[in-house]
């Protein structure tokens, strides 16, 4: 249920309301705008009455949402999230480049990358320390030492830093990375979702490889719903009965994510396609889309990468792909309809 607020409310009628709503065991989240604050309630508001809420001097509209989450719903959040990392600006009319290998492999392939991207636009770097793979044969990641040499990249660049955690137990060695990526098959870990809603850090949550929209969206709302409001939506690609490609990338979720939830929305078009071919039109496709943000891996070397060579794109290929994904942004920026640049 979602309570608007009149413009210039009474401080002490609002605490009131408050008071008594918590006294019935709901939880209220506040959302403070320019010209108006809303009320997102959670819990059971069966026995509420809405009447009697409506009545109120401070209370302009009472509306119960339909859907099942109600912390990242537009409709208790009008207004788009932008989400700050060390000063980048992720959502609204904010386009970012986030890019790097697949793996990190040693510090100096890890370092002359992300020298390397920066210089062609990338605004944030992305790198595998611990690696999820289908076969425990593969490569699984440097590790804790990976998480070390990322730091020390960024360092050398100040590019911010995103890469992905396994497990709950791993949280400590994650400090001081910027961005927390939680990966396809950790998408419904509830209980790992439950402790980075206590964190106040940046969470890139990617879209299980089977799951639909709404339930990419519940799970952000196990971490909103615990206080952490800084999530970024990946559109990763699903799998359906196509075997050309990795994933079938679903671009159609760009516009519907943003329709239903004031979160950003980013895409990552190499592990949706799995083909460095690929990945330029479909970062293209992306930015038309309205996303606000792309995912890609970048290698020096992609033929002998240590993880998913096959759809790295060389430094060549992302500094003419960056070149071409600003085109696309300043045009839609130049729109009057448009939200987003670089």
């Amino acid at each position: 249920m979602i309570v608007v607020l009149k413009e210039n409310s009474n401080p002490a009628q609002l605490e009131n309301l408050l008071q008594w709503l918590k006294n019935m065991n709901l939880e209220v989240h506040k959302t403070e705008g320019i010209h108006q604050t809303i009320l997102s309630l959670v819990g059971d508001t069966t026995e509420l009455d809405i009447d009697l809420i409506r009545a109120l001097d401070i209370v302009d509209e009472v509306k119960r949402i339909q859907e099942p989450f109600k912390c990242v719903s537009r409709k208790s959040h009008p207004k788009d999230t932008v989400i700050k990392v060390n000063g980048i600006a992720i959502g609204g009319k904010d386009f970012q480049l986030i890019a790097g290998p697949c793996s990190v492999e040693s510090e100096e392939q890890i370092c002359s990358i992300a020298q390397s991207v920066k210089e062609a636009g990338a605004t944030m770097l992305r790198g595998g320390a611990f690696k999820p793979r289908t076969s425990p044969y593969s490569f699984q990641g440097m590790r804790a030492e990976g998480i070390q040499l990322l730091l020390k990249a960024k360092q050398l660049t100040g590019l911010p830093i995103v890469t992905e955690i396994m497990a709950i137990s791993q949280l400590p060695l994650f400090e001081e990375v910027d961005v927390i990526q939680v990966g396809a098959r950790n998408m419904q870990n509830f209980e790992m979702l439950k402790e980075l809603g206590r964190l106040r850090k940046p969470i890139l949550l990617k879209r299980g490889m089977s799951n639909t929209l709404q339930e990419l969206l519940l799970s952000a709302e196990y971490i909103l719903d615990g206080g952490n409001e800084e999530v970024i939506l990946c559109e990763r690609g699903i799998r359906t009965f196509e075997s050309y490609t990795r994933n079938t990338l679903d671009l159609s979720a760009v516009p519907a994510l943003k329709a239903l939830s004031h979160l950003p929305v980013i895409v990552d078009p190499s592990h949706s396609t799995g083909k460095a071919s690929l990945v330029p039109p479909m970062s293209l496709a992306a930015a038309a889309a309205g996303a606000d943000g792309l995912l890609i891996e970048v290698h020096h070397d992609p033929q002998h990468a240590l993880c998913d060579g096959q759809q790295a794109l060389t430094l060549n290929e992302f500094r003419s792909l960056a070149k071409r994904v600003q085109g696309i942004v300043s045009y839609l920026q130049n729109e009057p309809t448009g939200e987003a640049h670089v």
